[in-house]
């Protein structure tokens, strides 16, 4: 039993087993509530396959303001359900269970009639990052004077895992109180994004530890939220009933329209249950944002803030490294050259080899690791001479070298001993693989699913309706291997070299 996980009753359904046999409705589904979408995806039961899907658009944003209405992404996800459950036979009826993934971080700041008092600030939001640095030094040691002897990074990090930064829900509801009283004074409620979508089905206020690990105010370690670093930002709240429950991995969260609805997680928790990571494992995710995380047995902490110590949806840890610029440099620098993705790739190859190659520090909206948020992209070396294909490969190295930086990062807290698997859109892109796999000591391997986050919460979805472990689940739906889809490694020479010269030299 894990994390206070309830029994369940019946044991491990064999992958011989059919719907029908283990006498429940046969489908479930997982929802991915992220930055730019809501997805959906129903799968069988007993095998895995999908058998509906779905998805919808949210506002675009960017950074340093990055809000949305979270009104939207409820509209959004009734827009993708039903274009999911068109395909299942027998309808929305056949699902037994659902679980909700969203966007780590976002600050729902609801009043008494679960309206907003503001609208949702999204993880890449920036605006708290002068609240990061004023939280740490309320925490930091002084000396007899009063006088600042650390900066705090070793308390914060010591009692929930990680350093806070703008990306954090902490910063984000320091920024409130600290720009919006009339808001602050109204608000009965703060939720996760997956938090306000399960609430919406259920009507409760409910959690789950790993997107809670992310808040900067609940340890993974313990198990708890600190009410002390809370009540830095507002001593006179009374924070119980401001924050939702933390259900155990197992637990169900409520019902929707006759679904059981699971507890739900962050994205990242659900990435790693759609790619069957087991500890040891390590996953390179190229989406809006870049991340590289590993399910580890014990919690972890990093004082330098560059990993985050998170907890993941099955009661182990998922320490994380997290940048803020991945695919959309690929497709900014796509759309400057004035080409779809498939033609920016051929470019791209088309510069693999050639010297005096151009570098992208792909730093475009500002980066969270390393800690900039005020920063801009950086191209150097630029010669008279420079090509449409060299810029193309330009940002694919970029973009390469921030992914494995954060990899290396994530090596000091969580032994990479098992796959390197790469998934999220970014991973789509050959000229991608191909470089990120040159520059690696082991293998590559490509994620067998297309969507890691809602296979993920289904995964989730799936344990609650067959009373299987997690990883039960995953072995059944075969989530613990790859696509089988070969890689041509292609050699960057220096590439790492050049691209740290230019990181240095721009901090």
């Amino acid at each position: 039993m894990i994390d206070g996980a309830r029994p369940r009753a019946g044991s491990e359904t064999t992958p011989a087993a059919t719907s029908s046999s283990v006498g429940i409705v046969p489908f479930v589904a997982g929802v991915d509530s992220s930055t730019q979408s809501t997805k959906v995806e129903i799968r069988d039961l007993v095998s895995g396959h999908v058998v509906g899907a779905g998805s919808a658009p949210h506002a675009a944003v960017t950074p340093p303001i990055s809000e949305q209405d979270p009104a939207s992404w409820w509209e959004a996800l009734q827009t993708a359900w039903g274009q999911a459950v068109e395909s299942v036979p027998g309808g929305a009826a056949e699902v037994s269970s659902i679980s909700v993934a969203g966007q780590q971080h976002g600050m729902v700041a609801l009043d008494a009639r679960d309206q907003p008092v503001h609208p949702a600030k999204l993880w890449n939001d920036t605006e708290s990052a002068p609240d990061a640095g004023w939280l740490l030094g309320q925490v930091a040691d002084r000396d007899a004077d009063g006088n600042r002897i650390d900066d705090g990074t070793d308390a914060w990090a010591a009692a929930v895992g990680s350093v806070p930064v703008a990306a954090f829900t902490v910063t984000k509801l320091s920024w409130l109180h600290r720009t919006n009283p009339d808001a602050w004074d109204s608000m009965a409620r703060v939720l996760l994004p997956h938090d306000y979508v399960t609430h919406r089905m259920t009507g409760e206020y409910t959690t789950d530890r790993g997107d809670a690990s992310g808040t900067g105010y609940w340890s993974p370690a313990t198990g708890e939220y600190r009410w002390d670093l809370l009540a830095v930002i507002d001593g006179d709240r009374d924070w119980t009933d401001t924050v939702p429950t933390v259900l155990a991995p197992l637990d169900v969260a409520g019902e929707w329209n006759g679904i059981a609805v699971a507890a739900g997680t962050g994205d990242n928790m659900a990435a790693a249950l759609g790619l069957g990571l087991a500890p040891g494992d390590a996953a390179l995710s190229i989406g809006t944002s870049g991340t590289a995380f590993a399910v580890s047995d014990a919690p972890t902490a990093d004082p330098s803030g560059a990993v985050a110590g998170f907890a993941d949806a099955t009661g182990r840890f998922l320490p994380l490294v997290c940048t803020s610029n991945a695919a959309k440099v690929l497709d900014a620098v796509a759309r400057l050259l004035g080409v779809d993705h498939d033609e920016f790739d051929r470019l791209a190859l088309a510069a693999v080899g050639q010297s005096n190659l151009p570098v992208l520090l792909p730093y475009f909206d500002g980066e969270r690791t390393p800690n900039r948020p005020d920063a801009t992209g950086l191209l150097g070396g630029l010669r008279s001479d420079v090509t449409r294909e060299q810029v193309a490969l330009a940002a694919v190295n970029g973009v390469a070298c921030g992914m494995l930086d954060a990899l290396d990062a994530l090596r000091d807290f969580a032994p990479v001993t098992g796959r390197v698997v790469l998934t999220g859109g970014g991973a789509r892109s050959s000229a991608l693989r191909s470089v990120i796999a040159g520059l690696l000591d082991e293998p590559l391997t490509l994620a067998g699913v297309d969507q890691a986050v809602a296979a993920g919460a289904a995964v989730q979805a799936a344990a609650v309706a067959g009373g299987d472990d997690h990883a039960a689940v995953q072995r059944r739906w075969g989530l613990d291997a790859g696509s089988g889809a070969s890689i041509d490694p292609v050699d960057s020479g220096d590439l790492r070299a050049r691209y740290a010269e230019l990181r240095d030299a721009s901090s």
